[in-house]
């Protein structure tokens, strides 16, 4: 099917369309950029001003499971990104593929980290009155285990936003919507997804390995 095809009625072209689609997907990126990017800066800007307390904090993050979930996410950027070049050169069916695959590693990444989440918890890990760390420096460790309980639950809210996602191009691919002449939908979700990825890059190395 030609790209023209795939134009709606308020665009000049199927070329318009995939340009204001693209357009209109990193702006989106930009405005999540400056909220993401606030929250890092008042993570750094916290560690500068109780360094001890963000060094207790992080002897009790879980490298292990930081560091598997990387290696998930990672890998299924790679995925997303293979199933993009098959639908480059029109094969669809290992698109689909790609998505299950993306979409596994993905799942493999919240259980890890509702895994992560439950040993915190039980070691009583959230701030508040049942803080188990304790000495002249909890008061900043609280702050690191306030800031790391908003960033992971956010970051953990757009995976299943992009999981919902990824499932969408793959029914879309399954029913003959995507071939080489035509896949922005593809690319635009590609994009969300590697901006998952960089936030969690962004924050593995301050949560897991900046005090360490």
């Amino acid at each position: 099917m030609p790209a023209e095809a795939h134009a709606h009625f308020q665009y000049g072209d199927a070329g318009h369309q995939s340009e204001t689609a693209m357009s209109g997907m990193w702006l989106f990126l930009a405005q999540e950029i400056l909220f993401f990017g606030a929250l890092i800066f008042a993570w750094v800007y916290s560690r500068y001003q109780h360094p001890e307390g963000f060094h207790l904090a992080t002897d009790h993050a879980n490298l292990l499971i930081g560091s598997i979930n990387t290696v998930l996410l990672v890998s299924s950027s790679f995925a997303f990104t293979a199933g993009l070049v098959f639908i480059e050169h029109g094969e669809a069916r290992r698109l689909v593929q790609c998505c299950f695959a993306t979409v596994a590693l993905g799942l493999g990444f919240l259980v890890c980290k509702g895994l992560e989440w439950k040993g915190d918890i039980d070691e009583g890990l959230v701030p508040g009155a049942g803080f188990s760390l304790q000495g002249p420096h909890a008061g900043g460790a609280q702050i690191f285990w306030c800031i790391y309980w908003i960033a992971t639950v956010l970051h953990a809210v757009h995976m299943v936003i992009g999981i919902g996602l990824v499932l969408w191009i793959a029914w879309r691919a399954r029913r003959g919507d995507f071939d080489r002449s035509w896949s922005t939908p593809v690319e635009v979700v590609g994009l969300y997804w590697s901006f998952v990825d960089i936030v969690w890059l962004t924050l593995y190395p301050l949560i897991y390995l900046a005090a360490r």
